[in-house]
């Protein structure tokens, strides 16, 4: 066997093992999963996440999904906790504590004062006859069969384990919350996700001025000033009654000026595409984005509403380009 056979052997058995921890997971969720839900549901408060070492790492990652997700939560350092940090805690806030072996010491320590001050708890453990296990209102099941490690020492499956509980906890709160993409994009709205779902249409397109228009009976030569002024590749036409009645383009401008050079002192009504391609200032941003691949186009007209004729601004690619919605 080759070295490079035996890493890959090697690695292939930590994640088969933690594979089958996780699935086994999954086949011993029982009510006592969906009691832990509704008791997150019914607090008031903030649900506090505490763990030790490998443990507390993965804690952190949970309270930071249940917060992303709806759930408003927060990671307390047991150990921090005996010293001060408990007074982070709350009338109205509910814990959830974890220990693989149910025995840490710096969560059995922390467990009488969660007791006194009337908090629910809900104990994530391996062994459930643990000290953890036996105090909490509701026990969570996160035993496994082996560690991934070979000398079963280093948290390997049984913190994988616990990711999966904690993914499935904030899951199962986000689907019973009604949570949307709407609420997820409000906070991260740094994000691309963020971008792509609050970003408007009318927070990047151009107004007033900026927007290239020229009536129907511009020559071309003279609407070619309009298209390289407003430096957008595209100007619409307009009637008398500033109603969008065509487009043009400098590819348009391009065919064109391969039929003679005599197109430039033609009506540009003559020489535009007709039924410009338009959105509405209230889209989202990224559904302008949507239309402009469907149609291969660069450039979008905004209007007030669909029965508006004239539009208010226009919105071009690079514009979404620099806004980060692409």
């Amino acid at each position: 066997m080759s070295k490079h056979t035996e890493i890959i052997d090697a690695a292939r058995k930590v994640i088969q093992i933690e594979a089958e921890a996780v699935s086994s997971l999954a086949e011993r969720l029982d009510e006592r999963f969906a009691d832990a839900v509704e008791m997150i549901l019914a607090c008031n408060g903030r649900v506090v996440v505490s763990g030790m070492g490998k443990s507390g790492l993965i804690c952190q990652k949970m309270s930071a999904t249940m917060a992303s997700t709806g759930t408003p939560a927060i990671f307390l350092h047991p150990a921090e906790g005996v010293h001060g940090d408990l007074g982070m805690l709350m009338k109205g806030d509910l814990v959830i504590a974890v220990s693989n072996s149910g025995e840490t010491e710096e969560i059995t320590r922390i467990l009488p004062i969660i007791k006194r001050m009337g908090l629910p708890l809900i104990a994530m453990a391996g062994n459930p006859t643990s000290t953890l296990a036996r105090a909490g209102d509701v026990f969570l099941d996160i035993s496994i069969k082996e560690e991934a490690c070979p000398l079963q020492l280093a948290p390997t499956a049984s913190t994988t384990v616990t990711l999966a509980m904690g993914d499935a906890l904030a899951v199962a709160l986000l689907l019973q919350r009604g949570f949307r993409e709407e609420d997820f994009a409000l906070y991260h709205p740094g994000g691309a996700l963020g971008k792509r779902l609050l970003l408007r249409v009318e927070d990047l397109m151009h107004a007033g001025e900026e927007v290239p228009v020229v009536k129907t009976g511009t020559l071309l030569k003279d609407a070619l000033y309009e298209i390289s002024s407003k430096k957008l590749g595209i100007t619409g036409v307009v009637d008398e009654q500033g109603a969008l009645v065509g487009v043009f383009t400098d590819g348009d401008l391009r065919r064109k000026i391969e039929q003679g050079i005599e197109v430039l002192n033609q009506p540009i009504c003559e020489v535009m595409s007709g039924v410009p391609k338009r959105i509405l200032r209230t889209n989202l941003a990224a559904k302008s984005l949507q239309r402009m691949e469907e149609y291969t186009i660069t450039s979008l007209f905004v209007f007030e509403s669909e029965e508006a004729a004239a539009p208010i601004g226009i919105i071009h690619l690079h514009d979404l380009l620099k806004a980060g919605v692409i």
